[in-house]
């Protein structure tokens, strides 16, 4: 509903509506003049109309030019600026320019926000914004090449040239995202029922293991030989290079004989994972080959979601997003809940769908689709480089083949968990880059039959773990200003900021428009900060000699028991935020001695207090951080049954595991602590559980929350639950993020990481559940004076029961209270229960109770059945639980 113009006539005095579309041609069609409530339409005030009216205006008229017209007249804009670029106006003069540009960023987010509802409309924004901050950029670097190097001393010489290629090569990473994120694409699988079955390509699927856990390799192994495709066009291969684990090797064998799959050995270990693909395509036949990870767990869906797309007989390879399960080591050690986006969202989310765009997404090494012969015919998996996956690509690419990207997460993989198998996997990354840029020279090697879009993507991609120098060199700048006076930015100060602070905001604008939900403002820098000692010395190395290195695999399924810091992984991120805590001391005296040069200590001061917040949080990222569950929980919503009496409630859960879930039920079952759940997946999946529960919480909404352990898992049942898990899924919740990026709120929890990390998790809490029973039973033990006593069970599990018994004389209540001894007790026969049971139990709390309410004095107690008694009992209590009621 709208509201009304509050000068607007009122509705009830406008004349009769006429039943057609248009009035009677006699009639004009101006509304009457009503002159006690003239239209009025106050004017806008200033801020509104240029953030909101003027951008509402311009962009009405430009939303319906195509793409390439619309690259034109930003160019002709383009060269209009000249003046604008060179210009070097008076302080104050700049001050306004560079409010009206952050302020003209804003007005074209706030459209974005409410008028962009189609990709092209997000597109036409995205180039104006790409337009605006190039521009702006292209400003700060004229300014900043012609009056800002610094050539005064050799010293400041060496470092200002360090420092300006440093923002070079930031500018040129800039230039080159903003390239790679023009367009998005965003695909539809393509259908595969109208083609007969018999037409349907034959696919192997290759499960490349070298010394995981085998409990890791089965649960694979399990999901893909689950995999909807037809029996007789698939065939799932474990591909095993561990012949130094004889043992292992013949438990990956017994796993394959029992689940229907092969198992592929070799006799050496050549080029590593490259080499046993390579062997295994000489020895397969499948048109296709699915290639995965021993832990990524596929959906039973993946098949029939890719196959499609090889119908084009010029598409050589699809891939798929790689997606984690468990937190990576910067959400699980700087605890940040799921509430920032994991560093890979950023590349699959965003960069692979700009890929996409120019024919140039890229082999990721697991979770796609390949097409045999063309594999074969570039010579298999490339073994030059330790990153043979996009490597490969690149030679599919030269050899005119298309490439697909289709963003659907359809596996569940391990993330590294500590964070020094993470620093091992992304320096592998960065070594195999570097190697392709040396060996293969995206940008200009002829040989290549690339196109110029492809060029730019391979070079924007191998050219990307090169950030540890600039990283470095942002910290060591007013380091060494404050520290050792060497000046690396001459005359900085306040006309300094007012140039570079519009070229900052404005890329972190641009950027918002396809990043705003895959990578906060902030976290870059971190994940920068804690990479760049290794990535920028491994590069390097690359450059130098492209050949050192080997492949190296990256630990998963490790468990950390408790919090442990790893300073060897960051020993040398720990000096630099020692430099810049120790420059920061030095402000106050810079500012008393040397005042002439307040405006640069100023700046440099609040640049190396926000590179202290960075480079903190980057090494605390070593703080281990416990896990407090056996398996990682995941939040999915299954349908859940729970059995228990020849009863059954059904809720839903809220997390589940391997090893337990939480279920929400809309009522409080009267059950014991075992009983049986049944869960059941997205196709309709099932599995039943026997399952302890060890809490339960009434909630706000009068619900019921259980948190309970499966118990007694056979290996059947542990297959089955994978697949209702892993498998059994339609999409995974993590498919699409809400959360969008706010650059304060997220610069603020960065800085509350340095206290949260120190937070003691503690386990939730709730109480027992126990079946709520009315039992007499006759209570005694030894030493006990006189007769027997006649007491009510009120609570009974498996493990402990409560009861209540009165006119306990004061030598037995003494007893009780301070002694805690074992007692027995006798069930009385009742219509429950036809023949009396005795138990065993252990005092474990005893609690008086005064009289209230007309209810007389009485005794509880909290009874524990003994351990070394569970064998002898375990039939009695479960009896007592069927019967009691």
């Amino acid at each position: 509903m709208t509201t009304p113009h509050p000068h607007a006539p009122n509705p009830s005095t406008r004349p009769p509506a006429y039943p057609s579309t248009h009035p009677p041609a006699h009639l004009s069609t101006h509304p009457p003049a009503y002159p006690s409530t003239p239209m009025l339409h106050p004017t806008p005030p200033l801020h509104h109309w240029l953030t909101k009216t003027l951008p509402d205006r311009t962009y009405a008229l430009t939303r319906h030019l195509s793409r390439w017209q619309m690259l034109l007249l930003l160019a002709c804009l383009g060269l209009l600026t000249k003046p604008l670029l060179v210009a070097h106006p008076a302080i104050w003069q700049q001050a306004i320019v560079a409010g009206l540009l952050i302020a003209l960023g804003y007005s074209i987010l706030h459209l974005e926000d409410g008028h962009a509802h189609s990709n092209g409309d997000r597109e036409r924004l995205h180039l104006f914004m790409i337009t605006l901050s190039s521009l702006t950029t292209l400003r700060y670097l004229y300014y900043r090449t012609r009056n800002t190097l610094n050539f005064d001393t050799p010293l400041d010489a060496i470092f200002s040239l360090l420092l300006y290629g440093a923002e070079l090569y930031a500018l040129g990473t800039l230039f080159l995202s903003y390239f790679q994120t023009l367009r998005l694409r965003d695909r539809s699988a393509v259908d595969l029922t109208p083609v007969p079955q018999a037409q349907w390509p034959t696919v192997d699927v290759y499960i490349p293991t070298y010394d995981e856990d085998v409990a890791i390799v089965r649960k694979t192994v399990v999901a893909a030989v689950a995999i909807d495709y037809p029996p007789e066009k698939k065939q799932v291969y474990v591909l095993d290079d561990g012949r130094k684990y004889p043992e292992r090797r013949a438990e990956l064998q017994a796993i394959c004989d029992e689940l229907g799959a092969k198992l592929l050995v070799r006799d050496n270990n050549d080029h590593a994972k490259a080499g046993n693909i390579n062997t295994a395509l000489e020895r397969t036949t499948g048109d296709l080959v699915l290639i995965l990870d021993c832990d990524h767990i596929p959906v039973r869906g993946f098949l029939q979601a890719t196959v499609g797309f090889f119908l084009d007989k010029t598409v050589a390879l699809v891939q798929t997003p790689h997606w984690f399960y468990n937190p990576d080591p910067f959400e699980r050690n700087l605890l940040t809940q799921g509430q920032v986006p994991v560093g890979n969202e950023l590349f699959y989310k965003v960069l692979q769908k700009g890929n996409d765009a120019w024919n140039a997404a890229f082999f990721c090494g697991s979770a796609a689709v390949v097409r045999r012969n063309h594999l074969l015919e570039v010579g298999g998996i490339a073994t030059e480089t330790v990153t043979e996956d996009c490597h490969t690509a690149l030679r599919l690419h030269s050899l005119g083949y298309r490439t697909i990207y289709y963003d659907k997460i359809m596996v569940a993989g391990l993330a590294p968990e500590k964070f020094s198998a993470y620093v091992g996997q992304q320096v592998r990354w960065a070594r195999g880059m570097a190697q392709i840029l040396r060996l293969e020279n995206p940008l200009f090697n002829r040989q290549l039959k690339l196109s110029l879009a492809q060029r730019v993507c391979y070079f924007s991609a191998t050219s990307h773990f090169f950030f540890g120098f600039p990283r470095l060199m942002y910290a060591l700048a007013p380091t060494l200003f404050l520290l050792f006076s060497i000046n690396s930015v001459k005359g900085l100060g306040i006309e300094t900021l007012f140039y570079a602070l519009p070229h900052i905001v404005l890329s972190m604008q641009t950027n918002h428009i396809p990043y705003k939900r895959v990578r906060f403002s902030f976290w870059n820098e971190i994940y920068e900060f804690a990479m760049s000692f290794q990535a920028g010395i491994v590069t390097l190395l690359a450059l130098v000699n492209p050949k050192l290195g080997s492949f190296n695999v990256t630990a998963k399924g490790l468990v950390v028991n408790q919090r442990t810091f790893d300073a060897n992984s960051v020993r040398y991120l720990l000096v630099l935020g020692l430099l810049t805590a120790a420059s920061l001391l030095a402000v106050p005296f810079w500012l008393l001695l040397s005042p002439e040069d307040t405006q640069a200590v100023l700046i440099n001061a609040l640049w190396c207090g926000f590179n202290l917040v960075l480079v903190l949080a980057a090494c605390l990222v070593a703080l281990e951080q416990p896990q407090l569950r056996r398996a990682h929980r995941l939040p999915r919503q299954l349908t859940a049954i729970i059995h228990s009496d020849g009863q059954s409630w059904t809720g839903k859960t809220i997390d589940v595991s391997e090893s337990g879930a939480q279920v929400q039920l809309e009522e409080w079952p009267n059950v014991a602590d075992q009983v049986w759940v049944e869960l059941v997946g997205d196709y309709d999946g099932r599995v039943l559980l026997e399952a302890q529960i060890m809490r339960a919480t009434a909630t706000s909404r009068l619900e019921t929350e259980l948190a309970m352990d499966f118990i007694n898992v056979s290996p059947s049942q542990a297959d089955d639950l994978t697949l209702v898990l892993f498998s059994d899924v339609k999409e995974w919740y993590s498919q699409t993020r809400q959360e969008v990026d706010k650059p304060l709120r997220s610069l603020k929890f960065i800085a509350t990481t340095l206290w949260r990390v120190f937070t003691d998790l503690q386990p939730a809490t709730g109480q027992k559940m126990r079946k709520q029973v009315q039992a007499p039973v006759e209570l005694a033990w030894e030493g006990w004076h006189g007769d027997s006593y006649l007491a009510r069970v009120v609570e009974i599990g498996s493990r402990d029961l409560r009861l209540e018994v009165q006119n306990v004389s004061e030598l037995d209540r003494a007893t009780l209270l301070e002694t805690f001894p074992t007692v027995g007790l006798l069930f009385l026969p009742s219509s429950e229960l036809p023949q009396a049971q005795s138990i065993v139990a252990q005092v474990a709390q005893a609690i008086e109770l005064p009289t209230l309410n007309g209810v007389e004095a009485r005794l509880v107690l909290e009874l524990t059945f003994p351990t070394a008694l569970v064998n002898q009992q375990r039939r009695k209590i479960q009896t007592l639980l069927r019967s009691l009621t």
